[in-house]
């Protein structure tokens, strides 16, 4: 039988962790915007408040734990992909340098943030159901991947014209 720790105790998961979570959210976002002045009392107080409220709802609390766990699986595999990038190409490796592959970085990852969003908030399946159920949510898909290509294709040649001519 595998054990548990206190920190896996339900109090501790289902209201300690989500309510400091957003107290300290809240307070850190009031604290940077100013949004109410400097009064850190004012700040300490509305985060408090709305972090109880929090963990009074269930629904929003849930979608925070499946984002969260969402989070710190891509953190991992985020780690892995840069220390094996590290391991293959060492010191002379900039990861960032190069915009090609920065902006690949970027739209694979607002890629799956929108998933993990999906899969979080239990939208995955009706979202899924309408581009496989319906044959003019099928046809919306094949126009906008046509369009997805040939927009990438436009670019690519763009991009060699600028480059040729500098």
């Amino acid at each position: 039988m595998a054990t548990t720790i206190f920190l896996q105790n339900e109090i501790f998961t289902k209201f300690l962790f989500p309510f400091l979570l957003i107290f300290f959210l809240v307070f850190a976002i009031l604290e940077k915007t100013k949004l109410l002045g400097d009064k850190k009392q004012i700040h300490a107080l509305i985060s408090f408040v709305i972090g109880l409220i929090f963990i009074t709802a269930v629904s929003p609390k849930l979608v925070v734990e499946n984002l969260i766990l969402f989070l710190t699986i891509a953190l991992v595999a985020l780690f892995v992909v840069l220390l094996v990038w590290g391991f293959i190409f060492g010191e002379s490796a900039k990861i960032l340098d190069s915009k090609p592959l920065k902006w690949i970085l970027i739209v694979g990852f607002g890629i799956a943030s929108f998933g993990g969003i999906l899969w979080a908030t239990g939208w995955y399946k009706s979202f899924s159901s309408f581009f496989s159920d319906n044959v003019l949510s099928q046809t919306i898909v094949i126009n906008t991947v046509f369009i997805i290509v040939i927009a990438i294709a436009l670019a690519l040649i763009l991009f060699e014209k600028k480059a040729s001519k500098s």
